[in-house]
């Protein structure tokens, strides 16, 4: 793997293709925000049927079946569809059971993945009793369903409570450079990719470590002034600016509440 790819700003992959990514829906929650879909769908196919004018197709029998394909067609493929484009990944089951569909690189799906679901769906979904979604969906562990994988796109947990781990500490000798540095606005990802990497340091092999950890203390000596002292371990300097960060963030936020108490006392 070349260098540069072990770091990105939409997603991070070590040497060992460790990778920050959402937490996968389990396989069960799945099944019930199916069968909330399967009513919605249902739903939405009687109330189409509701609404035809009666005697519509009584005297020909072949265009009212070919209508009620086409009905069929919009209701179980154009309404997840719609749903999935328009809602970012969710439809009505997702939403109450608080689950999305996400891009492999868990960025947000459109509208060619969310068509490749729905149509490989109405064959797995629909026309193997969903047998064939259940098979595909046991043999992987992110329980992806055929339309998942040739879509490219898996189904996370929406609404999850993350807890912030306390990185591991750094060197007590880069703490006063670390203190007197100049750290610029760090990107988002490479804030979670470090903090991620010092987590999970303890288990990734010697060699994977050490280039994982160099790569990202280049990407993020691009934003501090000056360098750190020569010789300087390059996981420990990721630990010294990723802790520095947060208390000078943790001050910051202590200032804005003392001003705010000041100005807006409470009554």
């Amino acid at each position: 793997m070349a260098r540069r790819g072990i770091f990105d700003t939409d997603r991070f992959v070590t040497g060992e293709a460790v990778e920050i990514d959402l937490p996968a829906a389990s396989l069960p929650l799945r099944m019930v925000s199916g069968l909330i879909d399967l009513l919605v769908v249902a739903l939405g196919l009687f109330l189409l049927i509701l609404v035809l004018p009666d005697g519509l197709f009584r005297g020909d029998q072949a265009l009212a079946q070919a209508f009620l394909v086409f009905l069929l067609a919009v209701v179980m493929a154009g309404l997840p569809i719609t749903l999935e484009t328009l809602l970012h990944g969710r439809t009505v089951g997702k939403l109450v059971t608080g689950l999305r569909t996400v891009r492999d690189d868990t960025g947000p799906i459109g509208l060619r993945h969310a068509t490749i679901r729905a149509l490989v769906g109405t064959v797995e979904l629909w026309l193997t009793l969903g047998s064939l979604a259940l098979i595909v969906a046991t043999t992987n562990e992110k329980a992806r369903r055929l339309g998942d994988l040739l879509a490219g796109t898996y189904v996370v947990r929406d609404r999850v409570r993350l807890r912030l781990v306390e990185p591991p500490s750094g060197s007590p000798s880069l703490q006063s450079w670390a203190t007197a540095a100049d750290i610029g606005v760090l990107p988002d990802a490479l804030v979670v990719a470090v903090r991620q990497f010092l987590l999970r340091a303890p288990s990734l092999v010697p060699q994977a470590r050490a280039a994982t950890s160099a790569s990202l203390a280049d990407a993020v000596l691009a934003h501090v002034a000056p360098p750190p002292p020569a010789g300087a371990a390059p996981e420990d300097v990721l630990a010294a600016v990723l802790g520095e960060r947060r208390r000078r963030d943790e001050e910051r936020l202590a200032r804005a509440d003392a001003l705010r108490e000041r100005l807006l006392p409470r009554s």
